[in-house]
């Protein structure tokens, strides 16, 4: 097998969240490896910007269940029927403190972190089940490993992911389909900017008790480039699902970053108090003035 081949049952790969940061690079690596790739993204804009780049797109809002069935169909003819590995890659976080996440701020985050990537990843299991192979590869986080203060919705829902894909790993033992999670800590993306957009529409910052804490919060999510230490590439996370597509034995977890490798550590090896107390302190250095 060439190196620059995907395995021969691992061809047809769909990622979703492609407009940019980890989704657009994983298609640009995976196009030059030979796979044959079709990418998603919300927005008609971007969708006309990654064609003129001469990628395969298709529209998907994972928010809109209507939307998700219509792309999956969209995207089995486009592949003839076979659908041999799916990033998912798309999500936003909404930042804010938890008393201060209304229903539908949370209803939001879980439409499209949860909900619509789970409603899309059965739809690819039927089709990977009948195959007798599939490799689903979820794009989750280090704060699905642990929480972080002032991104409660964005911990429930990568909690949420990996407990979903834990059980479908033991559920589809024997069926040929692989389920993988990855877990970056801080990449360089466009993450933050669409996060303070998420935190102008939903909190209201006037009237909450941690209105102090928000000026610092903003700084960060408004600072341009690397806003914490360790902080990686894109390249970095596609390496990871590049194994989970071409390994013959896929790893169940990839970590990305320090921060990972650490607190992954830190969760087995402390008590629960011990680490709320590091995690406090991690959130107490956001909250510093000037701190970004």
């Amino acid at each position: 097998m060439s190196p620059h081949s995907p395995p021969p049952r691992c061809k047809n790969v769909l990622i979703t969240g492609c407009s940019s940061g980890i989704g657009l690079r994983a298609a640009e690596i995976l196009r030059v490896r030979g796979y044959n790739l079709i990418t998603t993204v919300r927005k008609p804009q971007d969708k006309e910007r990654l064609e003129q780049q001469g990628f395969t797109v298709v529209l998907l809002d994972l928010a809109d269940e209507h939307s998700v069935a219509r792309a999956f169909d969209e995207v089995m003819r486009l592949f003839n029927g076979r659908l041999d590995g799916l990033f998912n890659n798309a999500a936003y976080g909404q930042p804010g403190a938890v008393e201060d996440l209304s229903r539908a701020a949370l209803r939001e985050q879980f439409e499209t972190n949860v909900l619509g990537t789970q409603q899309l990843t059965n739809l690819a299991i039927a089709v990977m089940r009948q195959q007798g192979f599939g490799r689903v590869v979820y794009n989750s986080s280090v704060l699905g490993l642990v929480s972080l203060a002032y991104r409660g919705a964005y911990n429930a829902s990568k909690y949420a992911i990996e407990g979903l894909a834990d059980t479908l790993r033991l559920e589809l033992q024997g069926s040929g389909v692989d389920i993988s999670l990855i877990e970056p800590g801080p990449i360089t993306s466009r993450f933050r900017a669409n996060a303070f957009a998420k935190y102008q529409e939903h909190i209201n910052k006037n009237n909450s008790a941690h209105q102090p804490i928000y000026q610092a919060m903003e700084q960060r999510l408004k600072k341009t480039g690397p806003a914490a230490p360790f902080t990686l590439p894109p390249d970095a996370v596609v390496a990871k699902c590049l194994h989970a597509f071409e390994s013959r034995r896929p790893k169940i977890r990839y970590y990305v970053t320090f921060p990972t490798y650490l607190f992954a550590s830190l969760k087995r090896l402390l008590p629960h108090r011990a680490l709320d107390w590091v995690l406090r302190k991690v959130s107490d250095s956001e909250k510093r003035p000037g701190r970004r």
